[in-house]
């Protein structure tokens, strides 16, 4: 099979791309600058300009998978709206013009989460009027969007990797572990809310299985996650104690740190700040709102099931935090006068 893969570069793009090539599929890449995977295809160009695609063979393609996203709680609507909402839009009409056979959307659980809890339930509709911030908004829009155009000779379907997270994570391992490291770090709430989260090789498995059942799966959205839902304060200890570092002693009342979000949100918006702010409302209402999920339609669909536990995944966290540190100490002696 040929699959074209957008969003290459990052964490699970990079593991998904791994799990194409290891069995013997042809893999193109796609993103602005070079990847530099071996054993792929690169073709370079912006996601949301037409013009990207005429330079790619799209009829030898037989499958997509589009990770491509901008993510983060900061950036304006607009331009969260160019590259999820348009790059999307255009890169599925490029596609399926092209008459490839098949469409994996990497959406996200935010599209379908209004702020109220949930507990052990399914892929719930995308919502984009109740969704919070632009990145869950305009994922939103593109989920919709795309499921409306699946059909039986292009099926279309969107997977919803939950919190992915693993060695090497920059995102929420990294914020994490970082503001650990500052001293910033407080639990939100009491930190009893139950999480489900998803190891990384787990999600590239799944967006694996994905490209190959999504015949059978035209038009459905599924939730990916590792069906393992701890307390927020639980999944805390473990990340910062596989970086070697103690557990937050600070508790913020979820409605100050909700409206503090709040406050931060319009500082950030009117500065034009870039940067991640210490807290946003998402944030807050993430980690005081309990949001898990049931796997078992999932983990029928795709055929699928996560092989990596969470304790083998902080145990994997734990090595290659120690790993980095060995690294770092023995770089350093090695520069030493």
């Amino acid at each position: 099979m040929k699959v074209l893969v957008t969003g290459a570069t990052s964490l699970l793009g990079g593991q998904v791309v791994e799990r194409l090539t290891s069995r013997g599929d042809s893999v193109t890449v796609l993103q602005r600058n070079p990847s530099g995977i071996d054993g792929v295809e690169e073709a370079l160009g912006d996601i949301a300009d037409p013009a990207t695609y005429t330079a790619i063979d799209l009829g030898s393609v037989d499958a997509v998978i589009h990770l491509a996203a901008k993510v983060g709680v900061t950036g304006t609507q607009d331009a969260f709206e160019r590259t999820n909402v348009t790059g999307t839009k255009v890169i599925l009409e490029a596609t399926r013009r092209a008459g490839v056979g098949r469409f994996v959307y990497v959406s996200s659980p935010s599209v379908a989460h209004g702020g109220h809890a949930l507990v052990g339930v399914e892929a719930a509709p995308a919502d984009p009027s109740s969704t919070r911030g632009h990145y869950a908004t305009t994922k939103a829009i593109a989920e919709q969007f795309v499921l409306n155009q699946s059909t039986t000779d292009f099926p279309v379907l969107a997977l919803r990797p939950h919190l992915v997270w693993g060695p090497g994570d920059t995102q929420l391992i990294g914020r994490i572990v970082e503001r650990a490291r500052q001293g910033r770090l407080a639990m939100v709430g009491q930190g009893t809310a139950l999480i489900d989260t998803t190891y990384i090789d787990n999600a590239a498995d799944a967006l694996v299985a994905g490209i190959d059942r999504a015949p059978d799966l035209a038009g459905e959205a599924l939730v990916i996650s590792n069906a393992q839902p701890r307390p927020i304060s639980e999944l805390i200890e473990r990340i910062v104690g596989a970086a070697g570092l103690p557990a937050p002693t600070r508790a913020v009342p979820a409605k100050v740190a909700y409206g503090a979000g709040l406050a931060i949100e319009r500082i950030w918006d009117a500065r034009n700040i870039d940067d991640d702010p210490p807290m946003t409302s998402f944030v807050a209402e993430q980690l005081a709102t309990a949001h898990w999920f049931d796997q078992r339609k999932t983990q029928q669909s795709l055929g699928w099931k996560p092989l990596v536990s969470l304790d083998e995944g902080f145990r994997r966290l734990t090595e290659w935090f120690q790993n980095q540190a060995t690294v770092g100490f023995t770089h350093s002696t090695d520069e030493r006068p």
